[in-house]
């Protein structure tokens, strides 16, 4: 069965007329003519009682007619789905977030893309940094935003879009919160309120290792919002990238010998075929003005 078969049954089912039919279907007479014949054989039986001033549906016509009707349907919107799509309308752009990566750096950025292409919906999909490469390689995620220590697999283009520190939360009334940065020595021993999520985690407690520092870590959770809240109760010193800070309470300070930064960029598929709504996102991406790096 022929889509062509298929939309002249249903342009002649409306018209009951060969001639009519053939006209709407922008084909000759004999070719619509010789397509229903094909249809009904493949069908088993008539479709349509063809009389001399009266052709209309056969019984086997009649309960084919939704069927039909809907497949002819369905394609149109196929057709009309796919047009909108090269032209960014009416489409959703999916796109992935390491959960460490704060919103308040990005809500800006998807409101001037939004204001821009109206007619295409923004979906954030965010996880763990793993969950986000993978979901991207796998194409559940049309591109994300990743930020980790080591480079990405060479089948994936990074656009570097915005650096950031990281810096050391401590609660208001901390004994460390009377300086103007934290050197890392000054950790030793010091409780720490760990965020599970934290891509640079086991790279920094290397680092600290080598300095004879070991803080005592006596909470985790993969929700920066917990952390922060521990942090801010007095449970101990957290440790986040400086863009994720939301609490306004939190004292927060740099950390120093040595200092740690991350580059966040925005990761594609190299050489897979992208829509134009990502297209389009990656220029926004582009001309968007990000935070700097603080000297």
């Amino acid at each position: 069965m022929e889509m062509q078969q298929i939309r002249y049954f249903v342009a002649l089912a409306q018209t009951l007329n060969f001639t009519r039919a053939a006209e709407h279907c922008n084909v000759s007479q004999p070719a619509l003519t010789r397509a229903i014949q094909q249809l009904e054989h493949e069908l088993g039986g008539p479709l349509f009682h063809r009389e001399r001033n009266n052709t209309h549906l056969s019984e086997l016509g009649r309960m084919m007619m939704p069927y039909l009707e809907s497949v002819a349907e369905s394609a149109r919107a196929a057709k009309a789905a796919a047009a909108s799509a090269k032209k960014a309308e009416h489409v959703t752009l999916t796109l992935g977030a390491m959960c460490t990566i704060g919103p308040d750096l990005v809500a800006d950025l998807i409101v001037r893309f939004q204001a821009a292409h109206p007619d295409i919906e923004v979906k954030v999909i965010d996880g763990e940094a793993s969950m986000m490469i993978d979901a991207l390689e796998k194409g559940d995620i049309h591109l994300s935003l990743v930020g980790v220590p080591d480079d990405l697999p060479e089948q994936f283009h990074q656009l570097p879009i915005f650096e950031e520190r990281f810096v050391i939360l401590l609660p208001p009334g901390h004994r460390l919160a009377e300086r103007n940065a934290i050197r890392v020595g000054d950790l030793d021993g010091e409780p720490y309120v760990g965020r599970s999520t934290c891509e640079v985690f086991k790279m920094v407690a290397r680092d600290f290792a080598k300095q004879g520092v070991f803080p005592k870590k006596v909470f985790s959770s993969p929700r920066d919002d917990w952390v922060q809240k521990m942090i801010k109760a007095g449970l101990g010193f957290g440790f986040f990238p400086e863009n994720s800070v939301t609490d306004p309470d939190l004292v927060v300070r740099p950390l120093i010998e040595p200092e740690y930064s991350r580059t966040v960029y925005l990761a594609t598929v190299r050489g897979r075929p992208h829509s134009p709504a990502v297209g389009a996102f990656v220029r926004e991406a582009r001309r968007h003005s990000w935070p700097a790096l603080e000297a």
